[in-house]
């Protein structure tokens, strides 16, 4: 790690000794000036002068990586820490660092605009312009928001032209005729009854129906008493077109509530988030957006980045958020919201009950998905699985590990020792590829020798009989069994096999010619692969070892009985199970068993009641 005093070049020595002690929003860039990551800081000089201390460390693997690549800093100093948190957000979203988490796509996603003008406009736009306009958004399901936009312009007559109102020379157009349109451009309709309608049709696209109804019952009731009967009317029309999309809409909680349940899955660098829009107790829709750069968040990391950049620019922010677990920075990113909500905001985490039910079904659309997406990614690389691209980055592989072979050894007190070799294919496992060794040239406990034994076994037998080497050679095992497995290698003139071993006490991944050993986060879609091939490997040892073991007790303690060869030996213990239960069964039970007689049953009994086995096994499982 780089300190201050050994920074190179010079000019980031130098920003670093001027930075100063106000809140801000930091960029930190390599040598190509692009910004590599941005975050916020209470005192900007303490915050990223902490990158550049020796011992200093997030806990991210990929912490290194990334100040080791930083060349510049810029800065831009904010009045509070709430306003750097608002600019780290747009930024993030702007300049998409590598190393921040920040929703992917979101510039394809679109937003409703609601125009600052005289007569405002109600459009869909992929561009936020800050000149006091309103936005709701963002939405991933474009087909959804372009129907509920039809549905408003039929109940509300909001303009649709592109004129800069009040403007002279303009003409009514067709919408006014069909009654879509009030008629601005002629002066038809003063601006505060066009803004109440606008205001209307905004509360309808926020899911606030109950209120647009009560509020054009007034109005009927006020026009109908001044005879104003074909006002009136259209108001009764607005009124029972809401009531039908009201009564469309699923009903998911009894409370008239306004709540935005959150759901979280994650798949490597990948999470997805799914937005359950509840709007007056009714499932209003649901947004599924993606996030990239979260392998080594937390979840509520995750959330907190979420939150942040989808609520960015949309004021509508309800009174209710549910999520799966605490945020981080929870103080800061609630009194952010706080301020875009219209009353109390209340953010929960339900463990238990009827609101845990919306969060699950959120979950399970989200996982979903990523489930889609991955398989999307998959047809067009091939379909080769997400998980052997990841591996193939995180181990630095010249090509994608499609076949990754995986040896595991296992014995009982130094006795029959095996070993396991274990082929997955495109991350799958290939069963008829596996392959067991009885361990001949090492006597007790040797995993060295052994893992020796059998890559060299295998390998030879590939040379021989010319088949391609694996892309990949995982050994179960630290240090020592890699070092074994690596000696093999060389003495068939494979040296250059890619080959990692994977302890078992911390899922350490040791890399030949690395120095460090290589730690993935949990939930590295890598990392579960390596971890498969391993548990698979072992499965598949211990399950040929017991059946050793087996016929060797077997043998032991039937051996020498006239009359019982290997075929009565199987058919006892398939249909008794073990040893123990032979010994414990009357004549006339093992007369029961297919080929055994009453005569040979009769000396079963008399020889074990006699015998013990070879080694002191009084008769336990087999």
């Amino acid at each position: 790690m780089r300190t201050d005093s050994t920074l190179t070049p010079e000019p980031l020595r130098v920003k670093l000794t001027a930075l100063p002690q106000e809140p801000g929003v930091y960029f930190l860039k390599n040598t190509q000036g692009k910004v590599v990551y941005i975050g916020k800081a209470k005192s900007l000089r303490a915050r990223v002068r902490t990158y550049f201390h020796d011992g200093y460390d997030d806990g991210r693997p990929q912490y290194a990586a990334m100040v080791n690549s930083v060349t510049d800093i810029d800065f831009l100093v904010t009045r509070t820490e709430q306003e750097a948190l608002v600019l780290e957000a747009a930024q993030i979203r702007e300049f998409k660092p590598r190393y921040n988490i920040n929703l992917k796509d979101d510039k394809k996603y679109p937003v409703i605009r609601i125009t600052k003008e005289t007569y405002p406009r109600i459009i869909v736009t992929r561009d936020i312009i800050e000149d006091g306009s309103r936005y709701l958004g963002p939405f991933s399901n474009v087909g959804a928001m372009r129907m509920a936009l039809d549905l408003m312009h039929k109940i509300f007559p909001v303009r649709s032209c592109k004129y800069n109102l009040p403007q002279t020379g303009v003409k009514l157009c067709m919408d006014y005729h069909i009654k879509r349109c009030e008629g601005p451009c002629e002066d038809l309709v003063n601006v505060e009854d066009y803004r109440a309608t606008i205001n209307r049709a905004v509360r309808f696209l926020k899911g606030h129906n109950s209120e647009v109804i009560r509020e054009l019952q007034e109005r009927m009731e006020d026009e109908a008493s001044k005879l104003n009967f074909e006002r009136a009317a259209r108001c009764r029309d607005q009124i029972s077109a809401l009531e039908t999309v009201r009564n469309r809409q699923r009903v998911i909680t009894a409370e008239l509530v306004d709540r935005d349940v959150i759901g979280l899955a994650r798949q490597d660098d990948e999470a997805c988030c799914c937005v359950l829009e509840i709007r007056e107790g009714r499932l209003l829709g649901q947004k599924l957006h993606v996030l990239g750069g979260v392998m080594d968040a937390t979840d509520g990391g995750v959330l907190s980045a979420f939150l942040r950049q989808f609520y960015l620019h949309t004021e509508a922010v309800p009174n209710e958020i549910h999520l799966p677990t605490k945020l981080v920075e929870r103080d800061e990113v609630f009194t952010w919201l706080a301020t875009k909500c219209a009353r109390k905001l209340r953010i929960n985490c339900p463990e238990r009950g009827d609101k845990m039910k919306p969060l699950e079904i959120a979950k399970r659309n989200a996982e979903q998905a990523l489930v889609e997406r991955q398989l999307k990614r998959e047809q067009r690389r091939g379909n080769l699985p997400q998980s052997v691209h990841t591996l193939q980055r995180d181990l630095g592989l010249g090509a994608p590990p499609r076949r990754i072979e995986a040896v595991d050894i296992s014995n009982f007190q130094g006795s029959e020792s095996v070993g396991s070799l274990v082929v997955f294919v495109d991350g799958k496992p290939r069963r008829s590829k596996y392959r067991m060794y009885k361990i001949k040239s090492v006597e007790g406990i040797d995993d060295f020798g052994s893992i020796h034994e059998v890559v060299l076994r295998r390998f030879r037998r590939l040379q021989d009989s010319e088949l391609a080497l694996p892309d990949l050679l995982l050994i179960d095992g630290g240090k020592g069994q890699l070092s074994s497995a690596l000696a093999a290698l060389r003495e068939v003139g494979a040296d250059d096999q890619p080959v990692v071993g994977l302890a078992k006490r911390l899922d350490e991944i040791i890399v030949p010619g690395n120095t460090e050993t290589l730690y993935l986060p949990r939930n590295s879609a890598s990392l579960r692969l390596l971890q498969s091939l391993r548990d698979e490997a072992h499965r598949f040892a211990v399950t040929k070892h017991r059946q050793l073991r087996r016929k060797r007790t077997l043998a032991s303690a039937l051996d020498g009985i006239p009359g019982v060869g290997s075929k009565r030996k199987e058919a006892l213990l398939r249909q008794l199970g073990s040893v123990k239960r032979i010994r414990e069964a009357t004549a006339e039970e093992l007369a029961s068993v297919p080929s055994i007689s009453q005569s040979i049953a009769a000396t079963i009994v008399d020889h074990l009641s006699t015998a013990t086995t070879p080694d002191g096994d009084s008769g336990g499982q087999a």
